[in-house]
Order: structure tokens, then sequence, then C-alpha cells
């Protein structure tokens, strides 16, 4: 198991779903956890699952669509530890399934304010402090759909492209240094959001959050080396982008 003991780790969207388990095993392996998200029963709950773990938790019910709010999350913990260890940008909605002529404009741009702008923001906010680490370690959230290119997921599909682009950028730019940047591709999950997308779907076919985040929470380990890289969490492997001539 991986041994993150006296390391400090922020989970985006961790009120439920993969945000929820993936804080609840880093809680596990010994990290304080900082829990972001709107919801507060859903983080008293990890709270209480991570207090039962003989984890500790700080809790931050916040909107990630308040950027002012994101800027001052860098400032409270730098106030507090002075670092970040690990960062897992989970947080994101999934918008309208629809043509791409037929999203309305404020839809559109929600999808890509909440999954792009606002992972954009708390990466600025904490890149300062992950570099005080002595081996910070960033996990991106992504999706499948940003390589299908499902019909009618085209705002969802093309945030979670544009946030690899962004998190690839971010780790040629940090190769040298002991920052280790990744995404994440958890395939297809038991989550409200994947209920939403696929109605008719059995739930139960598909894998629970809490497997996907037991392979997720690999990539905080201090001594890991890969960064740039899409771990794939179906076939549990990194895949390496295709790099430019």
């Amino acid at each position: 198991m991986t041994d993150l003991k006296g390391r400090i780790a922020l989970v985006t969207g961790a009120s439920r779903g993969i945000g929820y388990f993936t804080a609840l095993e880093l809680a596990k392996a010994g990290a304080h956890i900082i829990a972001v998200a709107r919801t507060v029963g859903g983080l008293e709950e990890l709270d209480d699952a991570i207090n039962a773990e003989g984890g500790s938790a700080t809790l931050v019910p916040q909107d990630l669509l308040d950027m002012k709010a994101i800027d001052k999350l860098g400032a409270a913990i730098n106030e507090r530890w002075q670092k970040l260890d690990i960062l897992v940008a989970n947080s994101a909605i999934l918008g309208p399934l629809s043509p791409v002529g037929h999203f309305e404009a404020k839809a559109f741009e929600k999808v890509m304010t909440k999954n792009v702008t606002a992972t954009w923001r708390v990466i600025r906010t904490v890149e300062p402090l992950l570099h005080n680490s002595d081996a910070g370690r960033a996990i991106i959230l992504s999706s499948g759909a940003a390589h299908s290119c499902r019909p009618f997921w085209g705002a969802y599909a093309a945030s979670k492209a544009a946030i690899e682009t962004l998190a690839r950028c971010w780790a040629a730019e940090t190769v040298n240094s002991p920052l280790r940047v990744n995404c994440v591709n958890p395939g297809r999950t038991r989550t409200a959001m994947r209920a939403l997308a696929m109605p008719g779907e059995d739930p139960l076919s598909v894998p629970h959050p809490s497997e996907v985040a037991a392979k997720i929470v690999r990539l905080a380990d201090p001594q890991l080396q890969e960064t740039g890289m899409l771990f794939d969490v179906p076939e549990e492997r990194f895949k390496s982008y295709r790099m430019p001539e």
C-alpha cells in the first residue's frame, strides 16, 4: 500500500463519487485531506468515514465556480501547512447532452468554466505549494470521452480534452522538478454523473467508485516517476501521449 503519512492532499469534488472515495483512500494511506465540495452533508459524511479509519480531514464547503474563493484557498493552505503534496483535481459537471449546434450558450460556458477554467485556477493557486513539497503529485481526472468523441457529448468531451492538454503542458514545464503531473481516465464508474448520462444502464454492471479510487491513489506515491501521462484505470497502466517531432 502507498505510504502517505505526513502528506497533505487536496481533493476537489470530494463529497461523492470518485472524489469521495479517492479522498478516503488517500486518508487510509496516511494523508491529511483537504476536502473541497459544495455539498456540506457529503463532506461531513466523508469526515466521519475518514475519522473512522483513524485519519483526519479539513472540510472546505466551496463552489468552484467562485473563482476568488479558489484564489484564497491556496493562501489558506500556505498559511497553515506551507506546502501541498497531492492535488486531485476531480470536480466536474456533465452538462447537457446535445448536438454541438444546439447547446445553449450559458450551458456550454458553464461546462467550460467548471471543468476547465476552475481546474486551471486551482492549479494556479496551488502550484507554488506543490513545488514546496519534496514530491508533489498532481492527479487530473479526465474521461474516455476526451478521446472517443461520442455524438452529443461535445461540451463535456471538449472540456476533458482541454484539461488533458493543459495538464500535459504543465507536466512538460515541470519535468525537471520533483513535481509529477498525470491525467486519469477512470473508465465506466458507478457515479451519479454516469447515471444521469446512462439512465437505462444497470449500475451494478459498472465498477464502484471505491474500486477506481484504490487504483488512482497509486499516482500519489512519492516514488512515482511518470509524468505527462494518461493513467487508464480499466487497463491499470500508463499510456503515453504521442509527442510531436
